[in-house]
């Protein structure tokens, strides 16, 4: 029997060979999410599960020529990850431009969880001028939010930050709090913040012991998985947090790194009684 193709993600994205984070970990949370990942590569990656060694760019034409061969395929919504030079972000641009419309996911991968530098200061710049104004949500933790906010006093507070970011054109932002605490809150609590236009929402989540590969990958993917299934943004972003906080439970740790995901601890998680 025939069955038709989940809701079409598209990934721009880097390529991780250890599968915790990049585009194989994007294609696992959106499977596991209720979707069906096209996966084109921005960049390849010499990295272990600890540190990235090294980052190659792919061509910006290859990449304009790998989404061009996916043009009979219905894209539903629109992931970003790593983008590690300004000609492949202005190819990214023109993607973004070519499907007007979908929702579009952006997580801006600067720095590996290792402490490898992923950005500059005018990629990160570029970034801001160039793709803000085309992404509906943004999924940075704190440092990231700082970093794409530089030019503000460096005492400015998320809020502010945020602020500036939607100024530039972007719909929402999530900022996660899992690389840095927010002042005040329980540091055995990892506490998450939906930003919007009309309103702010936060949850917090047990924080687990321990450094994971791929949280933010997983969180994004998972997030564009289910906007393009069809779900309200509030309603989606509670469902990849806990897709993510699941994911990361159930995940494994080898001898040497950090912990790697299992996106596929539960086949039958989402509720699609919270479809509306």
């Amino acid at each position: 029997m025939s069955r038709s193709l989940p809701p079409v993600v598209l990934v721009l994205a880097g390529h991780d060979p250890s599968g915790g984070a990049g585009i194989v970990a994007d294609s696992e949370a959106i499977n596991a999410s209720g979707g069906w990942a096209l996966t084109v590569p921005t960049a390849l990656t010499v990295q272990d599960c600890d540190n990235v060694q090294q980052v190659m760019s792919v061509s910006a034409h290859s990449v304009l020529e790998m989404v061009m061969a996916l043009n009979t395929l219905p894209i539903a919504a629109i992931k970003l990850g790593l983008i590690a030079d300004i000609q492949v972000l202005e190819a990214v641009e023109q993607v973004l431009r070519r499907f007007p419309g979908l929702p579009v996911v952006a997580d801006p991968v600067l720095k590996a969880g290792g402490g490898t530098e992923l950005s500059t200061a005018g990629l990160s710049q570029a970034y801001v001028d160039k793709l803000m104004p085309l992404v509906d949500v943004l999924t940075p933790n704190r440092e990231e939010l700082t970093r794409l906010t530089s030019g503000l006093p460096p005492f400015a507070n998320d809020t502010e930050r945020v602020v500036s970011l939607m100024e530039q054109g972007c719909g929402a932002v999530l900022v996660t709090a899992t690389d840095d605490p927010l002042p005040g809150c329980d540091r055995h609590k990892v506490v998450h913040t939906l930003h919007t236009p009309d309103t702010t929402r936060q949850w917090q989540w047990p924080r687990l012991p321990g450094q994971f590969h791929g949280s933010g990958c997983t969180l994004a993917s998972s997030l564009a998985a289910r906007l393009a299934v069809g779900e309200r943004l509030l309603t989606a972003c509670e469902q990849a947090q806990h897709f993510t906080w699941q994911s990361l439970s159930h995940g494994y740790h080898p001898d040497l790194g950090q912990a790697l995901p299992d996106r596929f601890f539960n086949p039958l998680f989402f509720d699609t009684t919270l479809l509306n």
